[in-house]
């Protein structure tokens, strides 16, 4: 008997490299000439990067290194998902954002249909915050893995326990 291949369709965000971003970015602001005597700070709390600067523009300024740096640890950008920068008095400016970890329903709805549209001959189930894809063919998997890598997904993707 043929035992079906698999794979999962999974969201994660790995909190360890956020951290090690976070604290390389600071080291570079804190060097940075146009940072001197400016107030600034990132942190993580729980689920949520919360960022403080003088003004909107060093604001932009902070998440620019800090992406920067993400991007260099292989954290996927997509899964941090910014509210509208807040206002303090003596125009201070806050932004929050949060650490999406997993596939929420309406983006796992999205790629079902989209899987059993292409009439590939693969079973999919929704098992909490990921996708499992089962197939008799493993090249009906890598279908499947191209069709969703085409997908326009407001979260980053990635392939697991692929048997």
């Amino acid at each position: 008997m043929v035992k079906d291949a698999s794979f999962d369709i999974v969201s994660e965000l790995n909190k360890e490299e956020v951290k090690n971003g976070i604290q390389i970015a600071l080291k570079e602001l804190k060097n940075r000439f146009d940072f001197k005597g400016s107030p600034f700070e990132i942190k993580l709390e729980a689920n949520q990067l919360v960022i403080k600067a003088e003004d909107d523009y060093k604001l932009e300024q902070v998440k620019d290194v800090l992406f920067s740096k993400l991007i260099k640890r292989g954290v996927p950008l997509k899964n941090i998902q910014f509210s509208s920068s807040e206002h303090a008095l003596g125009g201070n400016a806050r932004q929050s954002a949060e650490l999406v970890n997993g596939i929420d329903k309406d983006s796992a709805k999205k790629i079902t249909t989209a899987i059993k549209n292409s009439k590939i001959k693969v079973k999919v189930q929704i098992q909490d915050d990921q996708l499992r894809i089962t197939g008799k063919s493993r090249d009906d998997l890598q279908k499947v893995i191209s069709l969703v890598k085409e997908l326009e997904l407001p979260i980053d993707v990635q392939f697991s326990n692929f048997r």
